[in-house]
């Protein structure tokens, strides 16, 4: 009998199978049963080979992508799980949100929602109290989370075709303001909470004392040398995004609630990089807010739109390189969405150091979730993701045709995975509700 006949009596399991925890997913297709997908659980066993609860979801717009990620999250609620959408630029967990008995939070023009991306988070929490040591321990932690995001955001400036560089002068000079601004070089007991703007006004009027600590001759001297850095800073406190992200925050998240979710529909209008970084400020913020989590208070943090982000540049990149490594230690399941592995490879020209990270960023996730793509992506495949040629198939051909087929590649093994809906799950995951009309 041919291959397609015999797993009717004799059932080809392709891979060892996974264990029953964690969110009931669908049907092993493979193997017959049912496929349970619970990538922090997996991190603690031996006989699974995953290392990182990361995940990155692929697939062609229309394909499942969206309701995979939902009835992940749905269904991990009953584990003790909550999720945290880190930017939804379509509000498509919105109807999700409802559904839970809250209420996104809109961030745009002209609406009262603020996040400061220079957050302190918890880490402001009994400073007074520490020693010496874990006072230096914090800042460290602090002031390095804080500069990663500023690498980024004056990363994502251009002068011509090419980024603002961002190098061991910018970043001694900004680490020196942040330290004055808070009050940290004083040696101060409770740090003064800052904002971009304040580093901004800083470095346009340095002090006596930021100028010794940056090791200037002169006040004028150092105006002259860090010019660039300065209007970089200034175009995201007088661009399309002022207001937004350069005031204190004014929002507080229940933490307790089964999702919290921050809509970024609003910023459309503004174009792909504004979008962008939005979505690199929250995603710092929520880094912050997540440093101190508490054992056992475990978080699906969904990052939608992945591309918007890493396409300002390889700072950009850098900082979301940096959110996937800390998964962890805070407890995260961090799952990213995009359309396609190659993606990544839209960052920067080819060899360019952007594109380089964003390679080394598909193994900071242990397990990859590939939807239905067109043939044409079948290169792309072999090559950022080694898959074999019947893994392609898989993904290229049995995959196209059903809603919620996928390729789940788990540590080094693969699961021919079907996605099965409940009625109310399919509505929630419903994407094509702008269109309908046209049927």
């Amino acid at each position: 009998m041919t291959s397609d006949q015999a797993p009717v009596y004799w059932p080809l399991v392709a891979a060892p199978g996974l264990p029953p925890t964690g969110a009931q997913i669908g049907v092993d297709v493979l193997a017959g049963g049912a496929f349970y997908a619970d990538p922090m659980g997996w991190v603690l066993r031996e006989d699974v080979g995953v290392t990182n609860p990361n995940v990155f979801c692929f697939g062609k717009p229309g394909r499942g992508k969206s309701a995979t990620t939902k009835a992940f999250i749905l269904r991990m609620l009953d584990f003790g799980y909550r999720a945290l959408i880190l930017g939804d630029p379509k509000d498509e967990y919105e109807p999700l949100a409802y559904l839970l008995g809250v209420s996104p939070i809109a961030v745009g023009p002209g609406l009262p929602a603020r996040i400061n991306p220079l957050d302190f988070g918890p880490l402001a929490s009994g400073w007074a109290l520490l020693d010496r040591e874990q006072a230096a321990t914090r800042a460290g932690i602090l002031f390095g989370r804080w500069l990663t995001l500023l690498r980024g955001l004056v990363g994502s400036q251009r002068v011509g075709e090419s980024p603002v560089p961002f190098g061991p002068v910018e970043e001694q000079v900004l680490k020196a303001a942040l330290r004055e601004l808070t009050g940290y070089t004083t040696g101060a007991t409770t740090l003064t909470e800052t904002t971009v703007p304040a580093l901004w006004h800083l470095l346009a009027a340095p002090t006596d004392t930021l100028v010794a600590d940056c090791r200037y001759a002169t006040a004028r001297q150092l105006l002259d040398e860090t010019r660039l850095l300065r209007d970089a800073l200034g175009q995201l406190v007088d661009g399309a995004l002022a207001g937004l992200f350069d005031a204190p925050t004014t929002i507080t998240l229940d933490w307790e609630a089964p999702l919290a979710s921050l809509s970024l529909s609003r910023l459309l209008p503004l174009g792909d990089d504004a979008v962008g970084i939005a979505l690199t400020c929250l995603s710092s913020w929520g880094r912050g807010m997540r440093e101190l989590a508490p054992a056992g208070d475990l978080r699906i943090t969904v990052r939608d739109e992945v591309w918007k982000q890493m396409r300002l540049g390889p700072e950009a990149v850098k900082s979301f390189d940096a959110d996937l490594r800390l998964s962890r230690s805070s407890g995260d399941i961090q799952w990213a969405n995009a359309h396609k592995p190659a993606d990544l490879l839209s960052v920067g020209a080819a060899g360019s150091q952007a594109v380089t990270i964003a390679k080394d960023l598909l193994h900071l996730a242990d397990t990859t979730i590939l939807h239905g793509q067109d043939a044409g992506v079948a290169d792309e495949l072999e090559t950022l993701l080694g898959l074999p040629p019947i893994a392609r198939d898989v993904v290229t051909r049995w995959a196209m045709h059903g809603k919620g087929r996928a390729l789940w590649r788990v540590g080094d093994r693969y699961y021919k995975v079907a996605t099965v809906l409940h009625p109310l799950e399919a509505a929630l995951a419903d994407t094509n509700h702008a269109i309908t009309g046209a049927a």
